[in-house]
């Protein structure tokens, strides 16, 4: 597998499904699954009984993972979502946008 165009931190806009258009930091990758977690989109809901640990219990709402595909990295400029390619600075490796051509890190 090629080096990793969406990372930890990034600011990634939904492409498909019931959050479509909705944008998030990436929380977590999950490379060998083709999962991300976004956070505040694709949540999902537990209805957990009270226990020990939770004496509380209650509706417990969290980030459920969703394939990379569904999402692209957000253009810097103006927040629209962008493919990503690499290209070489000052003997760096970066990550560049395609819309715009900014750099996303580095």
């Amino acid at each position: 597998m090629g080096a990793a165009k969406i990372k930890k931190g990034d600011e990634v806009v939904v492409l498909s499904g019931k959050d479509k258009g909705r944008k998030g930091t990436v929380q977590q990758v999950m490379p060998k699954d083709g999962k991300v977690i976004v956070e505040g989109v694709n949540v999902a809901t537990r209805h957990r009984k009270p226990s020990q640990a939770n004496p509380q219990g209650g509706i417990e709402r969290f980030p459920a993972p969703m394939d990379i595909s569904k999402v692209a990295v957000a253009d810097p400029k103006d927040g629209k979502p962008t493919r990503v390619r690499f290209e070489e600075k000052d003997g760096k490796k970066v990550r560049v946008a395609v819309k715009s051509g900014e750099t996303i890190d580095g």
